[in-house]
C-alpha cells in the first residue's frame, strides 16, 4: 500500500468592486474593454421576461456595438423559477448557442436573475467568471455582497447552490424608477432589516427618510445602497462561509421563508420577511431582548414601507409550522431562531452563536397570534 499526498494549498483574493450609480450600461462596457473578464469575448447575458425589455435587450445591444459576440437568454419572471430546470434550460440554451469555457455571465435583474445565474456560472464549464447588473432594491440589498447562489426546490429554499463571488455588481438606481411600488417595498424589507441588526443610526435614516426612497430621491437612494452593502460587507468579511455570525443575515428569515412558500409565492420575498421580522420581534420581547416599544418601532416602520405584519388569512397555520423545519439554521431537528437585541444590534447567544433553539410550541403560540 501507497499514500501520494495531493498537495493543494492556495490562497485565493476573490475581492471585486460594488458600483453604485445611475445608468451604469455605458460603466458596463467601459470596465469591460478595460479589462473586467480579462480577454473574453463571448457574453451570455441572463435575465428574466420582465428586465429583458427593460434592460438587457439594451445592453446586449451596447455589447454587440462595442464588438462583443453577446445572446441573450431568458426564463420566466418570479421567484418560482428559480429552479434546477430553469438553471438546466439556460445551461442547455447555452451550450447550444456553443457557448464553453471562453464566456462571461452577465446577469441583469434581481435577486431571482443574480442568484440563478451565479449558480449557472459556478458550474458552467467547472466555473465561468460572472458580473451581476442588479435592477431592484432587493437585489441591491441582499444580492450584491456575500456570493451565496442558490435555487429553491419544493422542499427546501435556497439549500442547493454554492458560494461563487462574482467579478462585479453594479447598482443601478435609476432601474428603481420602473419598479412597481410592492417591489420597491419588497426590497425596503431587507434594507430594514439591515438597519436593526446592525445600525440604530441607519434605522432612523429609514424613519426620517422613507417616502424620499419611494420617490427615488437620489442622494437618499444612494445613502441606503451604499448602507446595505456596508452592513453585509462586515458580516460576510467575518464568515464568507456561513459558520456562524453570517447567520444573523436570517433575522426574520425562519418564519418569513417558511410564509413564502406556503403562500405558493402570491407574497413576494420582502414581504413575506415582513412578516417573519414581525413574529422575531414578538419572540425578541417574548425573551427580554426587546421593549414592546421597540417592537412596535419596528412594526411602524415596516408599515410606513406599505409592507403586511400580519399572516394572510388564507395561510394554513399548521402547513406553516411545519414548513419552519426546512429552514437551514435547524440543527438536529430543532427550530434555531436569530433574535435582535433592542435596534440596532443582534443577541449573541454564546461565542460565535447567533441562534437561539425555539420549542415548536413557542413558535406556533406567535404564529396563530398573528
Amino acid at each position: 500500500m501507497s499514500i501520494f499526498n495531493v498537495e493543494l494549498k492556495k490562497v485565493v483574493d476573490d475581492s471585486y468592486e460594488i458600483e453604485i450609480g445611475f445608468e451604469l450600461e455605458d460603466k458596463l462596457i467601459t470596465d469591460l474593454k478595460n479589462g473586467l473578464a480579462g480577454n473574453i469575448q463571448k457574453f451570455a447575458v441572463v435575465t428574466d421576461s420582465i428586465v429583458k425589455e427593460l434592460y438587457a435587450d439594451k445592453i446586449l445591444a451596447k455589447l454587440t456595438e462595442a464588438g462583443y459576440h453577446a445572446d441573450l437568454f431568458v426564463f420566466e419572471a418570479g421567484e418560482k423559477q428559480k429552479t434546477r430546470e430553469t438553471k438546466e434550460m439556460v445551461e442547455d440554451a447555452m451550450l447550444a448557442k456553443g457557448y464553453r469555457r471562453d464566456c462571461c455571465i452577465i446577469a441583469v435583474g434581481g435577486g431571482v436573475v443574480t442568484d440563478l445565474a451565479g449558480f449557472v456560472a459556478g458550474t458552467f464549464g467547472r466555473g465561468v467568471p460572472f458580473i451581476n447588473y442588479a435592477t431592484t432594491l432587493l437585489a441591491a440589498a441582499d444580492a450584491s455582497v456575500g456570493g451565496k447562489t442558490a435555487v429553491d426546490t419544493p422542499l427546501a429554499t435556497n439549500l442547493i447552490g454554492l458560494f461563487n463571488q462574482p467579478e462585479k455588481v453594479y447598482i443601478d438606481i435609476a432601474t428603481w424608477k420602473t419598479l412597481p411600488k410592492r417591489q420597491l417595498s419588497s426590497g425596503l424589507a431587507e434594507t430594514i432589516k439591515h438597519a436593526c441588526i446592525a445600525s440604530r443610526e441607519f434605522f432612523d435614516y429609514l424613519k426620517e427618510h422613507i417616502e424620499d426612497i419611494q420617490n427615488i430621491n437620489q442622494e437618499a437612494c444612494e445613502h441606503i445602497a451604499d448602507e446595505n452593502c456596508r452592513v453585509k460587507y462586515q458580516v460576510v468579511m467575518k464568515d464568507e462561509r456561513e459558520s456562524g455570525l453570517r447567520e444573523i443575515l436570517n433575522l426574520g428569515h425562519t418564519v418569513g421563508r417558511a410564509i413564502e412558500t406556503v403562500s405558493d409565492y402570491k407574497l413576494l420575498h420582502g414581504e413575506a420577511l415582513s412578516i417573519g421580522m414581525v413574529a422575531e420581534v414578538k419572540l425578541a420581547n417574548k425573551l427580554g431582548y426587546m421593549t414592546k416599544e421597540e417592537g412596535e418601532e419596528v412594526i411602524s416602520l415596516l408599515k410606513q414601507a406599505n409592507l403586511p405584519v400580519a399572516i394572510p388569512k388564507y395561510i394554513d397555520r399548521e402547513a406553516l409550522v411545519k414548513k419552519l423545519y426546512t429552514d437551514k439554521k435547524v440543527k438536529n431537528g430543532q427550530l434555531r431562531f436569530v433574535v435582535q437585541k433592542g435596534i440596532g444590534d443582534i443577541v449573541e447567544f454564546s461565542e460565535g452563536v447567533f441562534a437561539t433553539p425555539v420549542e415548536e410550541s413557542e413558535a406556533r403560540i406567535i404564529i396563530y397570534d398573528m
